[in-house]
């Protein structure tokens, strides 16, 4: 039986992705440390005869494990409030961590995949941004510890595809949204749509004609797993992303109609600096090497999140502010 392991497993994107490998009938070991990874996210794996669980934190190296036939490496904070709060352990996770991961890939003869981030792109200069494209990205300021780690995680990763001939790849992940996100991680649609449900105000961080690119979460697990099973991505650098741009007034005003709130609109400071303006992904590469494209429309991608923070909500403290909701913007 082929064995993929998923650090990170226990994230937004990795519980997903958790689900679809064991939807193809292969073991799945998901690691995680849970400082931003939720228990909740993987209950429903638990009692599956295919599915293992090990608490731990990559960065001091590895459990004793099977024989495994894939990695895949989603373990690190992705929220501007996760990484800030958790700024060397960003580093590390992407460093050490990284080594780890790569190391038990080579020693087992298995592929290999590194979440890389559309972040590695910093406030780009370039739109679209292009895969060759290599980025407006500060080593020192405000988003550092989650931008340059990233970028040496893909550093990394390169060089044991071409020391060690690794069956190695690397996605970069534009901004993705859906059931299971954290309600409380302070990006785009979380904020917005709790905000939204709870009849407060929805805050907007600058003037709002910041643009995003939303990605719903089954359609780039679909990339993902495209990726990692195409021969043709080894050593390759991949966009994963929905070219869809709308500004974040737009984004709100969607939410709005969809929530059933008429909530007025609140306008703040700016995100944290190197915050980028615009955001939208060329994924001509992901197209033409893997056939992938995302299928989930906005307003139904949207509607599924929307009934699955309300589910949430119904279960958890209420007893937050509208201001503690607007503490950490990450958009």
């Amino acid at each position: 039986m082929s064995v993929a392991v998923v650090a990170g497993g226990a994230g937004f994107i990795g519980s997903h992705l958790c689900d679809a490998l064991l939807g193809e009938g292969k073991h799945v070991i998901c690691i995680d440390n849970l400082a931003t990874g939720r228990s909740r996210n993987i209950a429903h794996l638990h009692t599956h005869q295919r599915f293992s669980f090990v608490q731990h934190d990559i960065v001091d190296g590895l459990p004793e494990l099977p024989h495994v036939h894939e990695v895949y490496h989603l373990a690190s904070p992705a929220s501007p409030p996760g990484y800030t709060l958790l700024p060397v352990e960003t580093m590390r996770v992407n460093a050490e961590g990284t080594f780890h991961l790569l190391e038990l890939a080579r020693h087992a003869g298995a592929s290999f995949l590194y979440a890389s981030t559309s972040e590695a792109y910093g406030d780009p200069l370039e739109h679209p941004q292009r895969e060759d494209y290599r980025g407006n990205v500060s080593s020192t300021g405000p988003r550092s510890m989650y931008d340059e780690a990233k970028r040496y995680g893909e550093a990394l990763t390169m060089a044991y595809v071409r020391a060690h001939e690794l069956d190695g790849r690397i996605v970069r992940i534009f901004n993705t949204y859906g059931p299971r996100s954290d309600p409380h991680d302070g990006r785009l649609v979380p904020n917005l749509v709790m905000q939204a449900l709870r009849g407060w105000p929805l805050t907007i961080y600058g003037d709002g004609t910041q643009t995003r690119s939303l990605c719903y979460v089954a359609d780039l697990v679909e990339g993902l797993r495209a990726t990692m099973n195409a021969p043709a991505a080894r050593g390759q650098v991949i966009n994963l992303g929905n070219p869809e741009e709308h500004t974040i007034l737009e984004f709100a005003t969607i939410i709005q109609e969809l929530t059933g709130t008429g909530g007025d609109l609140v306008y703040s400071e700016p995100a944290v600096g190197d915050d980028p303006q615009r955001r939208r992904p060329d994924i001509t590469r992901a197209s033409g090497l893997l056939g992938w494209y995302p299928k989930t429309e906005l307003h139904p991608g949207l509607r599924t999140t929307i009934d699955s923070f309300r589910d949430e909500l119904a279960t958890t403290d209420q007893s937050a502010s509208p201001a503690a909701a607007r503490s950490t913007p990450g958009i």
